[in-house]
């Protein structure tokens, strides 16, 4: 690398730059994203029905489920990459502040401004990181994708059943949350 090219190069930053940082961030390979401003109307409330439909759903199921939702909590995956999904399904022994483990499930809600990044470098980041499933719900066309790893790749399904863990199943229809 020349020194012209040093000049064009983006600074990288760490965990411990972006934990002094203030308003919404996330911290991807070195690169800091800023999450502002605050989300829409649309965006909310698709959000407040998906969290309320697992909240109910799981505990429904506490005997079998050992699992929370979690609305925009920081993932801290490495010293370089910190990610604040929209909302987590998170499975097993959690007690740290901060998520530092794959959750199970991811629900990304995109728009127009966060498109790019939801489908190519969160849905990369997280196939690699082991998310079992990935939602990813469009408030512009008001629609659902739902993506399951299978063999390390993520693959689209049409189903409605998310199998959290051996003894803990969600059936629940997110096609319909739009409605």
């Amino acid at each position: 690398m020349d020194s012209v090219d040093k000049i064009f190069e983006p600074e990288k930053y760490t965990y411990s730059q972006y934990k002094l940082w203030e308003g919404d961030w996330e911290l991807i390979k070195g690169y800091p994203y800023a999450m502002s401003p605050s989300p829409k109307r649309e965006h909310q409330k698709f959000s407040v029905k998906f969290s309320r439909a697992v909240g109910n759903l799981l505990e429904e199921s506490k005997k079998n489920c050992n699992c929370e939702v979690y609305y925009e909590l920081d993932w801290i995956i490495s010293e370089d990459t910190v990610v604040c999904p929209d909302v987590m399904i998170v499975c097993g022994k959690f007690e740290e502040e901060f998520l530092t483990f794959p959750p199970t499930l991811i629900l990304e809600i995109s728009s127009h401004s966060t498109r790019m990044k939801d489908r190519n470098t969160k849905f990369n980041l997280y196939e690699m990181c082991g998310v079992k499933y990935y939602i990813i719900s469009d408030t512009e066309k008001k629609s659902v994708e739902v993506f399951e790893l299978f063999d390390n790749k993520y693959r689209q399904t049409t189903s409605t059943d998310f199998i959290l863990t051996q003894h803990c199943t969600l059936h629940m229809n997110v096609f319909n949350l739009w409605d």
